[in-house]
């Protein structure tokens, strides 16, 4: 059977290092995501191009929506609070601010209000990292380690299945998951990815509960059935995409963030739009983003 082939545009020239964690505010009508090493945040509103940054000041690997309407970070130090009327960054909980070689890097938020990220090493060796749950009481929790290069996160609709990307694995993985006290166990293989279609990275799941996962060198983002049957293809003119979201008004937009911070001069001359936003409407629609409960 042969998958249908879907070509991504460059939405907005964002010229990030390493973008990243891509979150759709309905209320705001905007899109969030982050440049994991410069230390920012991006508010991008389609509808009139308006494009602002906030300044952490240190590495910001994932953010969720708050139910107060700010956003939570999982930054370096651990998880901090982000007012986005005022720009302030407040500390919620610090997670090995005492190991200056290890970041946080990808994350999301449960229906339950818990927000999950997991940590690597800078230098990404083995096994260094760590996959971490913080509560709405400021709780943080070691939920699985290790982990060399914690990534891309979701739930089924159900709440009974977690998803899961350790990139080094070189696959996506499934828990089962139980939504009442958040535990995980049972972890076994989704969908493998093979060496020549790129590493996995980042994950969405839409509404019909088919996984998107961006392939990092390998310039396209891949639908999986819930079987792990190979359903579309999402092609970019980069190489490295990181994540993916649902956004716009019918949540229909498939929103992509990419990087340009492991190129080569030469490959950046030949990707000019290495390190933008892109976009496509593939066909299905994606879900209203969890809120961290603050």
């Amino acid at each position: 059977m042969t998958v249908p082939m879907i070509e991504a545009e460059l939405e907005l020239e964002a010229k990030t290092e390493l973008g990243e964690g891509p979150v759709w505010d309905p209320l705001g009508r905007c899109l969030y995501f982050v440049d994991i090493l410069r230390g920012h945040v991006h508010r991008y509103e389609p509808a009139t191009r308006t494009f602002g940054t906030f300044r952490i000041g240190q590495s910001v690997g994932a953010i969720a929506l708050t139910e107060s309407g700010g956003l939570v970070l999982a930054v370096r130090d651990g998880f901090a609070r982000l007012n986005v009327e005022s720009g302030d960054v407040s500390v919620i909980a610090k997670v090995e601010a005492d190991r200056p070689h290890l970041r946080m890097n990808d994350g999301n938020c449960d229906a339950a209000g818990r927000f999950w990220a997991g940590t690597m090493a800078l230098d990404e060796r083995p096994d260094a990292g760590t996959l971490y749950r913080l509560s709405p009481g400021g709780q943080v929790e070691v939920m699985l380690r290790p982990v060399t290069i914690s990534n891309g996160i979701d739930w089924t609709d159900d709440e009974r299945s977690m998803y899961f990307i350790d990139t080094a694995a070189g696959s996506v993985d499934v828990f089962d998951f139980e939504a009442t006290t958040g535990a995980i166990s049972n972890r076994r293989t989704f969908v493998g990815i093979a060496r020549e279609q790129g590493a996995p990275d980042g994950l969405t799941v839409d509404a019909d509960g088919f996984v998107w996962v961006s392939l990092w060198g390998g310039g396209a983002v891949h639908r999986y059935a819930p079987s792990g049957a190979l359903d579309h293809v999402v092609r970019l003119p980069v190489t490295h995409p990181t994540s993916c979201a649902f956004g716009g008004s019918d949540l229909r937009d498939l929103y992509i963030t990419t990087a340009s911070v492991a190129l080569t001069p030469g490959e950046r001359a030949r990707q000019p739009q290495a390190g933008g936003l892109f976009r496509c409407r593939p066909g299905p629609s994606g879900r209203p983003p969890n809120r961290y409960k603050d």
